[in-house]
């Protein structure tokens, strides 16, 4: 092959680039500091963003330049504008490539080496010569085993060659790269750690639209401190006039130097050509137009090699080139010199081909050729390239050859093309590639006559589907090479890609299209396996419970012989058992999936159905058999590279853990799946070990590391089951911190995602009730709080939803404890009660963790009914302290101390003080972070006159220290004394005309009073201010004006009682904003 930049290497140039670099102070410092801190050891990762032309490819240079004058190692891959339509990692590849020429071969080699087969996926110029190894068998719905292996085996390399040197990796044009490099480079910026690497790429912003399938990588990127992202301004009027002195080499005049920075508006790509043209300055309208007199002042034998280069893509082969234009090796070289010489095309770094100077310049080029010329040329590059397909790299070959059919408008020659593509995009793990090429074949299909398809090239389909005439190979992926594919094949491995890659949607579509074009009573092997994906995909999105599909699949396959679809069909039901109706005719489905899963020599099936069968174990009472179960599951799928089985079985585990109180364990469980499905790729699953790791956390007290699991779990989610349990999740912890905008958020947003499904998760469909109801208990609406919690009783409980129902039950008493003595409230209060009490009595109590939820609901109970007996409370806190429960602990030893407080004769010289039970309360408020529990605990203690310890603010300064809550709760809202007892009298149920008469004013001044309160209790009614008046303890039962005061606490327990006057410290404590509920962590 002619290697064109050394023939070109005397071509004069008629640079219109300034030598000097002008302005970039800032983003260049901001470069080397990154550069300076790779050099300890700490890998740097960059994105830099800036409009077409604004010179982001010269401070790249600028700084690769400074990188190597420091003796560090550079690459540079640029993504292709036909990436995303179907050629996976492409800059990734070039990078590699350049890596081969920047360090010593055998240092490239040591670094490889045990990944071998993996890289070679990116660069096939690392294969080790000999038979290929043995591949790890992958699960069709996911299928990221291999895709983990090259993620984690490129990681390494990167990591190895920048052990003992500093290399920079960039990657420009981000706004083409595929999917694959998308998810690839993330990894990276995710995964590098200790070692002297920088990270770099660069993207278009103008190219960035609401829909680009970038956007929502930038954001995810953003999201992580460790990714510095740069935006490149356009140039000032001062740094345009210098660009213009560096290009001329002389100071422009003032007019032309304005005119220019007005014209090009601080871009320097316009600059420069503004600069080069500057005696068509005045008569070039269009940006367009100004391109394109670089190009139309060339001879029309180079315009030609120019147009045809336009149309080659992103950059083109000088030998591909040569054979598309067909002219004489001096003809071409003679035009190419023009080219190069005009600054119009430029070598590539490697000196294989050419590419044009800036993207913009071909696009104008491109967008500049007449009506079917691009078409034409597109047919000429794929033919040429369909003779001798040495013309390209072999990576490249099908991928570009796909695109330049289709392009080309040659729908026979583009389905096989395409087909082609796709197993190759499938083979280097780029699933969404696959499956955009595969849209393409559907797309495709009817275009060509039937006879012509029957040299299609071999598919690969997925495992479980049934494919006449199949192999004997039970490992065969593709259909037997003696006859071509089928269009439903087609849609079945279209399907599977689309769901992998996560197009969830479209897969359900696809499965739609297919079921409409098949006979069941023909093929029922097929339409069951269609019908299968359908309700799992159904699911996935939130739309259903999928059952109805399942069981048409069971019907389907029923009495026909043993096949791989009929054991996924059954592990699937009972995967849907054990989610809906867990039970004995769930736990004998599991087996008989495992036996016939066995049977078929299925074995990720058979996986996944002792995933099943464990964890139906577990929860039917077998807790430790379950568990083990699980744990063999876990491993072996993991051995097997089935990420999906695998994180699948580890976070089962977690949440069984969680159901009995281990919530330690279950945090470590659930963060190792995390680590796994993050390494691997799998976004969905490590969502789901997150808000599985959260959960625990929530339990143990950490919230704060919750709440950043939460945000990373919210960001990484995509089916609609895991979405809206962390949407729950944010919601208990909302809750608990007392924060009302955030729990009626996460409440909207699970319902949101939840509501469109006919039969939910039970579990998930419990702890909406629960949190629906706290928040219309916030808000002070207690018949709806009182409504949803008919509803849920009404529901019941199925098994495995007792954590969410004790939870439910001990927020509704608490509520329901909150309002007594409340007029409204205490019409149908017993009844409530007595259904609470009923349906207590019969939730299971598997674990320690939830009888010890059964005395605080117990103690809870009593306290609604105006029993204050502290040995509830006691019992209550003594069976909450061994099981690591510390929020429902310290509510607990609130409500003992408040009791003692208020009954001062059932004190006994073993119980401990309510000062000690109030501390420990507060200091655990603190550390929670649980704002209403933290003010309560305050307000009593202000309240019993007892001074508390300073928590974990007694280190801040005093000015920085939360003010602490008032001893009169009124005060938190502003209420003076007469609108106090105006609200008294409000609670009361008393109209306008009765407050004037008892308080001797005028029924306006009452009016007047009566909107004072409403605005300062932030509500919009006058039953709404009385519920809010008897929860926060604005009043009491008996009248605020009677409140006695408890005794001192410092006094020692045989103090007298001192009465208090109204609305002094001795009122009932209350918070000084609207607390939630319930405070529990189950």
């Amino acid at each position: 092959m002619t290697v064109p930049d050394a023939m070109l290497s005397d071509v004069p140039l008629q640079t219109s680039v300034s030598p000097v670099f002008v302005g970039r102070t800032a983003e260049l410092t901001a470069l080397t500091t990154a550069l300076t801190r790779a050099g300890t050891g700490a890998p740097q990762a960059l994105l830099l963003g800036g409009e077409a032309g604004v010179g982001k490819t010269r401070l790249l240079e600028e700084f690769l330049a400074r990188v190597r004058a420091a003796d560090g190692v550079t690459t540079l891959g640029g993504c292709l504008e036909l990436g995303a339509d179907g050629l996976p990692f492409a800059p990734f590849t070039t990078a590699l490539r350049g890596l081969r020429g920047a360090v010593p071969p055998a240092v490239l080699a040591a670094a490889a080496e045990g990944r071998e087969t993996e890289l070679a996926r990116l660069l096939p110029d690392l294969a080790v010569p000999g038979p290929p190894a043995p591949q790890r068998e992958e699960y069709d719905d996911g299928a990221d085993g291999g895709r983990a292996r090259l993620f984690e085996a490129t990681a390494q390399l990167l990591e190895r060659l920048a052990a003992d040197r500093t290399l920079v990796v960039a990657l420009e044009d981000l706004q083409w790269a595929d999917r694959s490099t998308r998810e690839l480079l993330g990894y990276l910026f995710r995964s590098v750690r200790t070692c002297r690497l920088v990270l770099l790429a660069t993207y278009r912003t103008d190219d960035i639209h609401r829909r680009h399938p970038l956007r929502p990588f930038l954001a995810e990127q953003d999201r992580l401190r460790t990714v510095l992202h740069l935006e490149l301004p356009r140039l000032t009027r001062s740094e345009v006039r210098d660009q213009i002195t560096g290009i001329k080499g002389t100071e422009p005049a003032g007019e032309l130097a304005e005119e220019i920075f007005c014209r090009s508006e601080g871009i320097p790509f316009f600059v420069e050509e503004l600069t080069a043209t500057e005696a068509a300055c005045a008569i070039s309208n269009s940006l367009r137009d100004l391109l394109l007199v670089r190009v139309e002042a060339l001879p029309e034998p180079a315009q030609r090699v120019v147009r045809l280069a336009a149309g080659g893509g992103s950059a083109v082969e000088h030998a591909l080139l040569a054979a598309v234009a067909g002219l004489g090796e001096d003809a071409l070289l003679e035009a190419l010199r023009s080219a190069v010489g005009a600054n119009v095309l430029r070598p590539t770094t490697d000196g294989s081909g050419y590419l044009f100077r800036h993207a913009l310049l071909r696009e104008a080029v491109r967008e500049d050729l007449l009506p079917g010329e691009l078409a034409r040329i597109s047919r000429r590059y794929a033919e040429t390239l369909e003779s001798d397909p040495s013309l390209v790299r072999a990576e490249e070959r099908l991928a570009r050859l796909a695109h330049y059919w289709h392009r080309g408008r040659d729908a026979a020659k583009a389905l096989p093309a395409a087909l082609s593509a796709a197993g190759e995009a499938r083979d280097r793990h780029a699933y969404a590639e696959e499956h955009s090429l595969l849209e393409r074949v559907i797309e495709l299909w009817d275009e060509v006559p039937e006879e012509e398809r029957t040299e299609l090239p071999a598919l690969r389909i997925p495992r479980t589907f049934p494919c006449a005439d199949a192999p004997e190979d039970p490992d065969s992926h593709r259909v037997p090479p003696f006859r071509p594919p089928g269009f439903v094949e087609v849609l079945a491995e279209a399907l599977t890609a689309a769901r992998v890659s996560g197009d969830v949607a479209r897969a359900k579509v696809l499965a739609r299209r297919a079921l409409a074009r098949l006979d069941e009573t023909k093929d029922p092997l097929t339409a069951a396996w269609f019908q299968l994906k359908s309700g799992l995909l159904l699911e996935d999105m939130g739309k259903g419970d999928g059952w109805a599909q399942i069981a048409k699949a069971q019907e389907l396959v029923r009495g026909l012989p043993p096949s791989a679809v009929h054991a996924e069909v059954l592990s699937s039901a009972a995967s849907w058992g054990m989610i809906h109706r867990p039970g004995r005719e769930a736990l004998a489905t599991a087996v008989r999936a495992v036996e016939l899963a066995r049977v078929v020599g299925a074995t990720t099936i058979e996986l996944d159905a002792r995933v099943t069968l464990g964890t139906l174990l577990a929860e039917s009472g077998d807790l430790e058999e379950g568990l083990a179960e699980l744990a063999r599951a876990r491993d072996e799928a993991d051995e097997a590279g089935v990420t999906s089985v695998m994180t699948c079985a580890a976070i089962n585990i977690a949440v069984e853990l969680e159901a009995v109180g281990r919530s330690a364990e279950a945090a470590e469980e659930a963060a190792g799946a995390a680590r796994v499905a993050r390494d691997r790729g799998r976004p969905n699953s490590y969502a789901g070990a997150l808000a599985g790791q959260a959960e625990a956390l929530l339990s143990t007290g950490d919230w704060q590391r919750a709440e950043e699991l939460l945000e990373r779990a919210a960001a990484a989610a995509r089916v609609a089951d895991v979405r809206a349990w962390v949407a729950l999740l944010r919601a208990r912890l909302a809750r608990d911190r007392g924060d009302l905008p955030g729990l009626e958020s996460a409440v909207e947003e699970a319902a949101a995602t939840m509501g469109s499904s006919p039969a939910g998760e039970p579990q998930r469909v419990v702890a909406l009730r629960l949190f629906t109801m706290a928040l219309a208990a916030e808000r002070g609406e207690f018949a709806a709080a009182r409504r949803e919690l008919a509803t849920a009783l009404q529901e019941g409980f199925p098994p495995s939803t007792h954590p969410y129902a004790w939870a439910l039950l001990y927020a509704a008493a608490s509520y329901e404890a909150e309002l007594r003595g409340l007029p409204d409230a205490e019409r149908g209060r017993g009844e409530v009660l007595a259904e609470l009490h009923r349906t207590a009595r019969r939730l299971p109590r598997p674990a320690p963790v939830w009888e010890a939820y059964a005395l605080l609901l117990e103690a809870e109970l009593k306290r609604a009914a105006g029993e204050g007996d502290p040995r509830h409370w006691e019992a209550a806190v003594l069976a909450l302290e061994p099981v690591d429960r510390p929020g429902p602990l310290a509510r607990a030893r609130l409500r003992w101390a408040e009791a003692l407080l208020e009954d001062a004769d059932a004190r006994r010289g073993d119980c401990p003080a309510p000062r000690e039970l109030l501390g420990q309360a507060h200091s655990a408020a603190v550390r929670l972070g649980a704002a209403p529990l933290r003010a309560e605990a305050e307000q009593l203690a202000a309240r019993a006159r007892i001074a508390l310890g300073g928590g974990a603010d007694s280190d801040l300064p005093a000015a920085d220290r939360p003010a602490p809550a008032p001893a009169d709760p009124a005060e938190a809202f502003g209420l003076t004394r007469r609108e106090r007892g105006v609200l008294e009298l409000v609670a009361e149920g008393r109209s306008n005309r009765q407050i004037a008469e008892r308080l001797y004013i005028a029924p306006k001044t009452a009016s007047v009073h009566v909107s004072n309160i409403l605005a300062k209790l932030g509500v919009a009614t006058r039953g709404e201010a009385a519920a809010m008046a008897f929860r926060l303890r604005l009043v009491s039962p008996k009248g605020l004006s009677s409140a006695v005061a408890p005794p001192d606490a410092d006094a020692g327990a045989d103090a007298p009682r001192t009465a208090a006057a109204p609305g002094a410290a001795g009122s009932p404590t209350a918070p000084a904003v609207a607390r939630s509920v319930a405070r529990v962590d189950g």
